[in-house]
């Protein structure tokens, strides 16, 4: 009997070598390669080989997608679920990965064949959490094993068109020696998943552990494989949780869906700005609220901003929320165009909400915030401003800011500080808006 091949593949970028190595050839990473045992016969290959199709063949259905039951979560999907789709969703223990999915298996068209897959949890444990969800009386089919060949079995079997795996680091491939959750088995299993999901147009759900830094465990080709990557983010101190597009094929690789964690489950939130305001118009000092884009719709956040005497001789610059690297660049920015200096001053900017901001668009409002802060002093009432700011003191245009401007509208603001290029048209209705080209122009009007 042929000895099984031995191969090194590297955790972070899945790159294989023949030889164990300190740093991986293709990505630089130090202390990544892990063992691959493979099978002395090969790869077994699949029944039913795929043959070549002309495009006229292909059927038009690219459009055909499954309503999840939470708008929310149809967002960040790209507007439903497609058929023949594998999402890889990633969060923290306890985070609510198997209680979200579980409502979204039930929820699923009642004409839809659903099956949820578990490699952790007993059929009891799953029957039980489905009752405390008020889910007991779905058409949702339980199976309770870790083994892919058999759980791939019974899918087709029950001619599914929608699975959850719970979890991709639980599944094992029988033709692989090594242990469950290895570079190994999860490259081949998922490998599997995406082939079956394909060929029989089933769309898969797969719930994946991450590491301590917050990604999802296991060798970074695992998310190249699947077609979406979702990652929950929440504050503990918070009941609200955010649902991130990390990538997706189908929609928006950016986009978020808000949802807050009730005794029922999950419940959506269909106007995500008003759990990031305290609700009240009325500024206070070093706060100010600005207009993020998030995805494909615009989000009200508010930025607070602390400006304290230094205790030492290194002052602090920290922010939550926001690029730290950027809150330094700002300052030095206010120093040398606006005749504001804080180099003895230690400051802190957060986002309220735990959301973070990415975007350049937030560097006029922390601007602001901050000088509010180190005068004591409230920005005008019911204001909100967005623009990036630029080395030479100027106020930059960002993207999608008349869809910005009518979003702070709606939620009751009557006056925007923007740049000069960001200026509608049209303005909405009952809304001042102050074009600024530098940042002294936006200090002058912000405190009117």
């Amino acid at each position: 009997m042929a000895k099984p091949k031995i191969a090194y593949v590297c955790a972070s970028c899945g790159a294989q070598s023949v030889k164990w190595q300190g740093q991986c050839p293709d990505c630089d990473a130090w202390n990544t390669l892990e063992m691959l045992s493979i099978p002395a016969g090969g790869r077994e290959r699949p029944a039913g080989q795929a043959a070549p199709a002309f495009v006229a063949q292909v059927t038009d259905d690219e459009e055909l997608r499954f309503p999840t039951g939470f708008g929310e979560f149809d967002r960040v999907l790209g507007g439903g679920l497609v058929p023949g789709s594998v999402v890889l969703l990633g969060g923290d223990p306890g985070v609510g990965k198997s209680t979200l999915l579980q409502q979204v298996a039930a929820r699923l068209p009642g004409e839809l064949a659903v099956c949820y897959a578990s490699g952790e949890e007993s059929l009891r444990q799953i029957a039980e959490r489905s009752r405390r969800l008020g889910l007991g009386e779905s058409g949702l089919r339980l199976l309770a094993d870790t083994s892919l060949d058999n759980i791939l079995e019974q899918i087709a079997i029950a001619a599914a068109r929608v699975v959850v795996i719970d979890s991709i680091q639980t599944m094992v491939n029988e033709a692989l020696s090594s242990a469950p959750g290895s570079v190994a088995q999860l490259r081949e299993c998922v490998g599997r998943i995406v082939q079956f999901a394909k060929q029989r147009d089933v769309a898969v759900f797969l719930i994946g552990h991450v590491t301590k830094e917050g990604a999802i465990a296991g060798p970074r080709v695992v998310e190249h494989m699947v077609d979406t990557v979702l990652y929950f983010e929440n504050d503990p101190a918070s009941r609200y949780t955010i649902v991130r597009a990390v990538k997706n094929r189908f929609g928006a690789s950016s986009e978020m869906g808000v949802f807050a964690m009730t005794e029922n489950g999950f419940r959506e939130v269909r106007n995500p700005s008003a759990i990031f305001l305290t609700g009240e118009l009325q500024q206070n000092p070093g706060s100010l609220v600005s207009v993020a884009w998030e995805g494909s719709r615009p989000l009200l956040v508010e930025i607070q901003a602390l400006v304290a005497d230094g205790a030492s001789n290194y002052p602090k610059r920290v922010a939550q929320g926001f690029d730290q690297s950027r809150l330094a660049l700002l300052v030095a920015v206010m120093q040398r165009h606006a005749g504001i200096s804080l180099a003895n001053d230690d400051i802190f900017v957060n986002v309220v909400g735990g959301l973070r901001i990415s975007e350049t668009a937030a560097d006029l409002p922390v601007l602001l915030s901050v000088v509010s802060s180190l005068r004591d002093r409230a920005c005008s009432e019911r204001l909100v401003a967005f623009g990036e700011v630029g080395l030479a003191g100027e106020v930059r245009p960002v993207r999608f800011g008349t869809e910005r401007l009518a979003e702070a509208g709606k939620q009751g603001y009557t006056k925007a500080i923007v740049s000069k290029a960001n200026v509608p048209k049209r303005a909405p209705a009952g809304m001042d808006i102050i074009a600024v080209s530098r940042i002294t122009d936006a200090l002058e009007h912000a405190f009117d």
